[in-house]
């Protein structure tokens, strides 16, 4: 790896900070959905917002450069109006300072899901008056942290976020809408575009990306139909947020099949493809944790279930898109208890194949693997995360071998944290936080291991595996 390599481990605000309803943050949607419908929460989380000195203490012993974050929208600002909140603002100039005095780099994420509920009640993303907003949020970072913090990213995961959220229902608001799918897909990737060009103008000293959950199409043979099912994946998985953020161009076949499907296209208004084609990302981030294999669709109508119930709802997970394609399952790779595939070559394929198509600078800003673990004992031992994490940073070397320009690894997760609607049972962390002991932080075995990989840049990784 070249010598400036970033090596460290990512979080996000609503997962990992708690601190709720403290030092005037207002509610987030993920508050109101998790209350209102008695699923467990976020509101302590790892009490990272209280304490993040002792995180980043932990980040620098174990030879991390980087850490990747994000902002929480809700304690920023506060209404409609605008209203900034001074002590949201300062207390991310105390984690950015805190990070630089460490040797840390930020790497801030303006935008990881928490949307204010004031925004929300006024249809969030399917409103195009929430662009607005958001570029209110865009403009107090850049101006506040912008000469601190060079490496940005809009969005994380627009895909994930909006799909769960507005076609699949497990994530709020909870809907099950195709047409609405379409309509907040699109005003996230314009929010994408015109906070990116906005940046572009002000001419701050760093670069600015975008975050996309990353599932490198595999086809199940090389037959023409699965040819054209894996093409329909694509768009569906990748190329609407990645072509869009990295070339300025919405895949034509994507609209228009969505156009013959009988679906209304008016979100995108005149001027609006103008604005995607001129303000295009320096970088883009890739949090890969699954390939999808793609063979052609036979029967059924459209089934996208995803399992947030671990070992209780193993092998249930399915997708089919009616008439576009289906996800197969291969029986010779190992899946973790929530079915997600462990497969390393995805990601040196998936490198290359971003590589060749974009030739933009490349992240890898999420990758790691979550398990039920007993963090009562002194140290985990978890080998199983030190195997899957070598194999991938493997992956990532060969695929720089080959000629990617790869400029950082962050795992996933930083510590314990809350899990979305998987809970706090799904760990990730390489620190262990026992939820029953006051939140007591004690690093993992992975933790240690990842400390020689940073401080080695890479070598003392093992290549157990060739791919080609």
């Amino acid at each position: 790896m070249k010598k400036d390599f970033l090596w460290g481990t990512a979080t996000a605000s609503y997962q990992c900070e708690g601190a709720w309803n403290e030092d005037g943050r207002v509610l987030s949607l993920w508050d109101k959905y998790l209350h209102e419908n008695n699923f467990e929460n976020g509101d302590i989380a790892s009490d990272h917002y209280h304490r993040f000195k002792e995180d980043i203490h932990f980040m620098k012993e174990g030879g991390h450069n980087s850490y990747r974050f994000s902002l929480s929208w809700p304690r920023l600002i506060t209404d409609l109006n605008g209203t900034v909140n001074p002590k949201g603002v300062q207390f991310y100039h105390e984690l950015i300072d805190e990070l630089l005095r460490n040797g840390i780099q930020p790497h801030v994420t303006i935008f990881h899901w928490d949307l204010p509920q004031y925004l929300e009640d006024i249809g969030g993303w399917l409103n195009r008056e929430t662009i607005t907003h958001y570029e209110r949020l865009a403009k107090l970072c850049f101006k506040e942290y912008g000469n601190k913090v060079k490496y940005w990213t809009t969005f994380n995961e627009p895909r994930f976020y909006v799909f769960n959220g507005y076609k699949i229902g497990n994530y709020p608001p909870g809907l099950n809408d195709t047409q609405k799918t379409i309509n907040a897909s699109f005003n996230i990737m314009l929010a994408n575009a015109r906070t990116v060009g906005l940046y572009h103008e002000l001419k701050l000293p760093g670069s600015i990306g975008i975050v996309h959950s990353y599932s490198p199409v595999f086809g199940i043979d090389k037959s023409v139909r699965t040819k054209i099912a894996m093409r329909y994946a694509d768009n569906f998985y990748n190329n609407w947020v990645l072509d869009t953020a990295a070339r300025g161009e919405i895949p034509v076949d994507l609209l228009g099949r969505l156009e013959h499907d009988g679906y209304d296209l008016s979100v995108i208004e005149d001027g609006d493809l103008e604005i995607i084609k001129k303000n295009t990302v320096d970088f883009i981030g890739l949090n890969y944790y699954a390939r999808v294999l793609i063979k052609p669709y036979t029967t059924g109508e459209t089934t996208l279930r995803v399992n947030n119930k671990g070992k209780a709802g193993k092998g249930t997970s399915r997708f089919i898109v009616k008439d576009w394609f289906e996800v197969a399952e291969d029986p010779d790779t190992i899946k973790t208890e929530w079915d997600t595939e462990i497969y390393p070559k995805g990601l040196y394929a998936g490198i290359l194949m971003a590589w060749k198509r974009y030739r933009l600078p490349i992240f890898i800003t999420e990758n790691g693997v979550g398990y039920y673990e007993d963090v009562s004992v002194e140290k985990v031992q978890d080998n199983y995360r030190i195997e899957f994490l070598n194999d991938h940073i493997d992956a990532i070397k060969q695929a720089v071998e080959k000629g990617a320009d790869v400029r950082g690894y962050y795992v996933w997760s930083t510590m314990d944290l809350y899990s979305w609607k998987n809970g706090k049972e799904k760990r990730y962390g390489l620190v262990a936080v026992d939820w029953d002991d006051n939140l007591k932080r004690k690093p993992k075995k992975s933790y240690d291991w990842f400390k020689k990989v940073c401080v080695s840049n890479g070598e003392s990784v093992e290549r157990r595996k060739k791919y080609d």
